[in-house]
């Protein structure tokens, strides 16, 4: 690894973009330290053991190919980011106007009363659906927008990832899948939505704090048989972007080797993405969403990389690709879920990406 200065480090990652190699540009939630892996090549590394170490990027549907830079294979720099980052004016993002229509919001609520009927005949118990907005430019500064993200979303999982086979994709995660160190296991249970309104000290909706118990349960069953000294926080709320949701962290130890690979299967798609019971929620988005989510709630981060591991849920993110931004957005669905109001959940997360264009 590398360190560089954060003004020979911005030239590096200008330098980065414009090669056309596979690279990721990434910094944690609540650090100073920026990190850029360049592959050597342009080669296409699928992930098939955990034991690599590098950077991996995975689908939501776990039938879709998993991707890893190889840390071997790769350019690793640093840098340490002090202040926010000057914004370029004068590349300023320019969009052809878009407007979101009625035909849009139609289509997503007739999903999500789809997705009430089916829990009301005792199918589910929730069911995550989700949608994307299409944005066409002409112009794009992509190191103007990773500046933003990292000056607006400290608290989040920021990324920059390109590959030339898959595209794009930038986004500012609020959500932790798992991180380990050493035989030390963390994950958190991320779920349900409100608008920021100046404050932490939120009222929630029975509707809100039952979707977030469900996937704390679902986590906790989950790892009762790979984790010892299960530590539970009680439920409180954290702030992300515009948005607030409710937040559980929980930790343990790890009992077995091999750990990251059977940890990551038993996590991931989490009920915060797919839903409960995850095989008939999983169905159902496959098969009435009618797209494809590609690495929408997949996940992504560091694997082994200095011992550790840290891996994130791949939300409030977008696409690049043709001349084109795909603004992926989605929201867990209950029995007692208003579909006006989940149209609505979908419009505030967007704004979590328009923000940084």
């Amino acid at each position: 690894m590398v360190k560089l200065s954060i003004d020979i480090f911005l030239k590096e990652i200008e330098q980065t973009i414009a090669s056309g190699l596979p690279f990721v540009i990434y910094r944690k939630p609540n650090d100073k330290q920026i990190f850029c892996l360049v592959q050597k090549n342009d080669n296409f590394h699928e992930l098939t053991n955990f034991d690599e170490a590098g950077f991996v990027f995975a689908p939501f549907n776990k039938k879709e190919k998993s991707v890893i830079f190889p840390l071997k294979q790769c350019k690793f720099l640093t840098s340490t980011i002090e202040t926010n980052l000057d914004v370029e004016l004068q590349k300023n993002n320019v969009f052809k106007k878009t407007v979101t229509s009625n035909k849009t919001k139609n289509k997503h609520i007739l999903l999500v009363k789809k997705a009430i009927d089916c829990i009301k005949k005792g199918d589910a118990k929730k069911i995550v659906v989700s949608r994307k907005e299409i944005l066409e430019y002409s112009n794009f500064c992509v190191l103007n927008s990773l500046k933003n993200m990292l000056n607006t979303y400290k608290n989040a999982f920021v990324y920059t990832w390109y590959h030339p086979n898959i595209g794009m994709w930038m986004g500012a995660t609020p959500e932790r899948l798992l991180s380990i160190s050493k035989n030390n296991f963390s994950t958190m249970a991320l779920a349900g939505t409100q608008p920021y309104k100046n404050t932490l000290d939120v009222s929630w909706e029975q509707k809100e704090i039952m979707e977030q118990q469900f996937v704390t349960d679902y986590i906790v069953n989950n790892l009762a048989k790979s984790i010892t000294n299960i530590s539970i926080s009680k439920p409180y709320t954290v702030k992300a972007g515009n948005l607030v949701h409710i937040c559980t962290d929980i930790s343990g130890k790890i009992e077995f080797s091999n750990s990251i690979k059977k940890l990551t299967s038993s996590l991931h798609p989490t009920p915060a993405v797919c839903g409960l019971p995850l095989t008939v929620a999983n169905n159902f988005i496959l098969n009435n969403e009618n797209y494809n989510r590609s690495y929408y709630t997949g996940y992504l981060g560091e694997l082994n990389i200095k011992n550790n591991s840290n891996l994130f849920v791949n939300l409030r993110c977008m696409l690049i690709k043709n001349q084109s931004i795909s603004i992926y957005v989605g929201g867990g669905i209950t029995i007692d879920s208003n579909p006006e109001k989940e149209w609505e959940e979908t419009v505030a997360k967007a704004k979590v990406m328009k923000k940084i264009l």
